[in-house]
């Protein structure tokens, strides 16, 4: 997974030389969001489950979080940790491994945790720094019940994999054609109609949908599984579960019907 930081500003700077490259990027998610109302009917986004519905109790800790670039939000890997209580997951994989702070959270709480990501000689022949590569799987490097595969998403041939795992973690490559093959990926690794799928970035801020993103999710989601795709309030993920979930349609800037208590700790190293 090429990281988000590091294309931030390598987008920036491309923006900054070339300004008219900023228009380009509205246009693409003004025009993916024309699409999806055109094609799907949801001018608003996925349908959104408040996070208290499925968890009115949520009570997680969230250790180890780095609290520092290119990380998952500590709510989106509360989210995850929940699920995995929730529903009883015992195989877990994720596409797109940083810091590793999702999956040795994860790896916390089931019995088999893989994590899928480009292997560190690719990187490097993508020119990413040194310091960079090296803090992969920093925090899941070492964990028992943690196994790394390393491969490109885009061509790599995941049979061995097929129907093995209870909940699959899709944080890889944020562009339209690499959510198309790594959604495909997904609904191909799951074990049966009770195991989920979690689409990390869905949005760009809780309240923001990522229009481009949200088109490779659901037009590589097989028809008759699209109505069971949510949104998870105050998150920015989406998550496919085979249930008729309560939802609604987003509203921003709404007035806030909860809160989060947070206990920040610091462990040293």
């Amino acid at each position: 997974m090429l990281n988000k930081i590091n294309k931030a500003f390598k987008a920036l700077g491309m923006i900054l030389k070339r300004p008219y490259l900023l228009n380009t990027v509205i246009d693409e998610e003004l025009n993916r969001h024309k699409y999806v109302a055109a094609k799907y009917s949801l001018p608003q986004g996925l349908p959104v489950v408040d996070i208290t519905t499925l968890f009115p109790d949520l009570d997680v800790t969230v250790s180890p979080y780095a609290y520092l670039d290119g990380a998952t939000l500590p709510v989106d890997i509360a989210l995850l940790k929940a699920l995995a209580v929730k529903y009883n997951v015992n195989d877990y994989f994720e596409i797109g491994t940083w810091r590793g702070e999702s999956a040795a959270n994860v790896a916390t709480v089931v019995a088999n945790c893989t994590t899928f990501n480009l292997p560190d000689e690719e990187m490097y022949r993508l020119g990413l720094p040194d310091a960079y590569i090296k803090m992969h799987r920093f925090f899941s490097k070492d964990i028992k019940n943690v196994k790394h595969f390393f491969g490109n998403s885009h061509n790599y041939d995941f049979d061995a994999h097929k129907q093995k795992y209870d909940m699959v973690f899709v944080d890889g490559d944020h562009h339209y054609d690499a959510l198309l093959k790594d959604t495909k990926t997904a609904f191909d690794l799951i074990k049966n109609e009770n195991s989920i799928i979690v689409w990390h970035d869905y949005a760009l801020e809780p309240e923001t949908v990522r229009w481009s993103v949200m088109a490779g999710i659901l037009d590589a989601c097989p028809a008759e599984k699209r109505k069971n795709i949510y949104h998870i309030s105050n998150t920015l993920c989406a998550v496919y579960i085979n249930e008729d979930l309560k939802s609604s349609l987003l509203k921003i800037n709404e007035k806030p019907d909860k809160y989060f208590e947070i206990n920040i700790k610091t462990v040293k190293m």
